[in-house]
């Protein structure tokens, strides 16, 4: 099985390359520089190349030549965009676009995958079967991985099994974490319009308190987790964004008050609790008040759960390209979320973590301006790649 050292020749490209991509950021389906180079680089190495796949998405495809070759095939998954935020790294490679700024380390996962098909495509003979590189757009809230799934991935590029893989800063470098069951929560937005009666501040008995039910709701919020939800499951519910009245206006009670925020639980079971007891609490709270209550619950993002398979496979994989020292077989549940689920609700598969060490400021973490993916880490990652695919094709 394939080791670091033996991805080490290639770690300087792949530095190059990662470089080169947070130079040049580029958001959610508008991923044509990157998707270009991305592309271009795949077909250099006679790999079978289709653009174009959910917008800006693209898929390789790469037969190994092992034996008598096999009808199984393992999709690789890596997510190409950036965030929309300003880069405070002060690195030399740091984004030439203000606004826009590798900020989650994409640009490492779209680096390390190219790596990972540059070596299996200058070894096909150590595989059978397929290998489907899938490199994602707009991961970051925006759907990709949705409408690579519309798009017929699955369905024009079929696999037995998908994986993706993301960094983790604060794990040690090299280590390959992978989770047995949640592995991350489902992502969904809330919102809530109480409308009342705008009256003076000086005279509040003549109107209805919209503000005063908003205050309320905010309050009740965390006694829906504390209280409604089991104490070994997990939930979250967050307040993000609150607006009403004007700074210019403080005598006066607003008519209107909007808030949003977002909900988090990593089974479908809590994720409906959450949803019908939010709009519940809200509109008792509204009647309590006198006012009325517009809740909206938005599902975006299903939790990310790992099949119990393809987790064991990726463990066995993990132990043969960085050793047992850095393989960690049940890392615990995280509550951000994940479009890859969108792939898992498709195709049994596994979603991996990638240590890349200590950040190199406190506050280097994802979604961070100081934040910058660690290169050493790079040729651990591609090396799992090969690994995984040795396994999962031998």
């Amino acid at each position: 099985m394939p080791r670091p050292d033996d991805l080490a020749p290639l770690a300087a490209d792949m530095t190059a390359w990662r470089r080169d991509f947070h130079r040049h950021p580029e958001l959610g389906f508008e991923e044509v520089r990157t998707a270009g180079i991305v592309a271009d680089l795949l077909r250099g190495w006679g790999i079978a190349v289709e653009p174009g796949v959910g917008v800006t998405g693209v898929v390789g495809t790469l037969t190994g030549t092992r034996g008598p070759g096999g009808n199984r095939a393992v999709g690789l998954r890596a997510d190409m965009d950036a965030l929309a935020m300003t880069e405070a790294t002060g690195a030399d490679h740091a984004s030439g676009t203000p606004g826009k700024m590798h900020a989650c380390g994409h640009d490492g996962h779209t680096a390390m995958l190219l790596g990972a098909a540059r070596w299996l495509a200058a070894n096909r003979d150590r595989f059978g079967g397929t290998v489907r590189f899938i490199f994602q757009p707009a991961e970051e809230s925006r759907g990709g991985a949705a409408r690579m799934v519309k798009d017929g991935l699955f369905a024009r590029f079929p696999v037995d099994a998908v994986y993706g893989m993301h960094n983790l800063p604060g794990l040690p470098l090299g280590t390959i974490a992978v989770p047995k069951g949640a592995v991350l929560a489902s992502s969904d937005t809330w919102e809530v319009t109480f409308r009342g009666a705008g009256v003076h501040g000086a005279r509040p008995h003549l109107g209805t308190d919209a503000p005063l039910a908003a205050a309320q709701f905010v309050a009740a919020l965390p006694m829906i987790v504390a209280r409604e939800i089991d104490p070994l499951q997990a939930a979250v519910l967050s307040v993000g964004h609150m607006a009403a009245g004007a700074r210019d206006a403080p005598n006066v009670i607003p008519a209107e008050v909007f808030l949003c925020g977002t909900a988090r639980a990593f089974t479908e079971t809590v994720r409906n609790h959450l949803e019908a007891r939010l709009a519940e609490v809200a509109r008792g709270i509204a009647a309590t008040c006198r006012v009325a209550a517009e809740p909206r619950y938005i599902r975006r993002i299903s939790p990310t759960i790992n099949r119990a398979d393809q987790a064991a496979i990726a463990v066995e994989a993990a132990r043969a390209a960085v050793g047992a020292a850095l393989t960690l077989d049940d890392h615990p549940p995280l509550t951000p979320g994940e479009d890859f689920s969108e792939f898992l609700a498709e195709c049994p598969g596994a979603y991996v973590w990638l240590g890349t060490g200590e950040p190199a400021h406190p506050e280097g973490v994802h979604h961070n301006p100081r934040f910058d993916f660690n290169d050493a880490a790079l040729a651990h990652g591609a090396a799992f790649w090969c690994s995984l695919v040795e396994r999962e094709l031998a």
